[in-house]
């Protein structure tokens, strides 16, 4: 509680944080991927085989973990892989348009490559702003959903923490009071929809009964199989809220937290104890789960360029 420990300094009393729910050091924080540098022959037997062993890496390995391996000799000659139990493979989604949508960078082709694979059942994706965290899971679950219909209904939920100050009440139906808090999902869908004023999102919506956005006010106590799921600002989620969320799947579930730990609105948590943070590092050594960090910004320069400077 960063409030309570201003009024202990001001009071002369001496404040220590709690870290009993921290699961590292920020700096230390798992990111998905690793950069890798190996000798030229080994990048030519890895395009020639497909595959390569894992303990080339000299390290821990987390399964799902991607390695963009690298001449040692500094020439231009690179190979991207994932871990797969005791092998390194080559990516298999990224390189395709997911519902028009195609990875501009490399994390963002490993993002598509985990949201893509039903045999991942729980995916994180962490990034500044503008990095296209929720563009990308929202394509890769509309392509699971609509097209491909892996999944019975796409569930889009948000935690309802206004930042700073809250608006108060807010008039209509559930839908209606719920507008405001999902509008940036709307605009996302929007842009995978490319809609417009002669053609609206909510017309092309309306005879489309598997989408639903939804707050997770209302998810305790739910169960919720065969559908493919996106939880959109998980950075405001404690730990046990990201539990709660997480327990809910059902059989044949998917479930996408998205969010960026650097920007987080909930007052009584930070970058490492937010339930996002948490998810990705108590999972980062399970099979059916994946994160990758995304490290640049798509959405503008201005946009990219407030990230790193404010």
């Amino acid at each position: 509680d960063a409030i309570m420990r201003i009024k202990a300094d001001a009071l002369g009393l001496r404040a220590e944080d709690y870290r009993n729910d921290r699961v590292t050091a920020p700096d230390r924080m798992y990111r998905g991927f690793r950069e890798l540098s190996v000798a030229p022959e080994v990048i030519d037997r890895f395009y020639r085989e497909r595959k390569l062993d894992a303990r080339l890496t000299g390290a821990e390995v987390f399964p799902n973990q991607f390695f963009i391996l690298k001449d040692e000799g500094g020439s231009s000659q690179s190979a991207v892989a994932r871990c797969r139990g005791d092998r390194m493979v080559p990516l298999h989604f990224g390189s395709d348009a997911i519902w028009g949508i195609t990875g501009r960078n490399i994390q963002q082709r490993m993002a598509l490559e985990l949201l893509m694979d039903d045999r991942v059942s729980l995916v994180t994706i962490t990034g500044r702003a503008g990095t296209g965290k929720t563009l990308l899971a929202l394509a890769a679950a509309l392509t699971k959903v609509v097209d491909e219909r892996q999944y019975h209904r796409l569930l889009v939920a948000r935690p309802v923490v206004p930042m700073g100050r809250d608006i108060g009440y807010l008039p209509g139906e559930k839908d209606e009071k719920l507008r405001p808090w999902m509008q940036p999902i709307y605009d996302n869908l929007e842009f995978l929809f490319s809609a417009d004023e002669k053609n609206p999102l909510e017309n092309m919506m309306m005879g489309m009964k598997n989408i639903e956005l939804e707050a997770l006010t209302y998810i305790r106590g739910r169960s919720i199989p065969r559908q493919f799921i996106v939880i959109d600002e998980a950075q405001n989620l404690t730990r046990h809220e990201a539990k709660t969320i997480i327990s809910r799947a059902g059989e044949g579930s998917k479930i996408v937290l998205v969010g960026d730990p650097e920007q987080i609105d909930n007052p009584y948590i930070d970058s490492t104890s937010n339930g996002l943070s948490c998810a990705a590092e108590l999972f980062k050594g399970q099979e059916l789960a994946g994160h990758i960090t995304l490290v640049k910004g798509e959405r503008s320069q201005l946009a990219e360029m407030a990230a790193e400077l404010m």
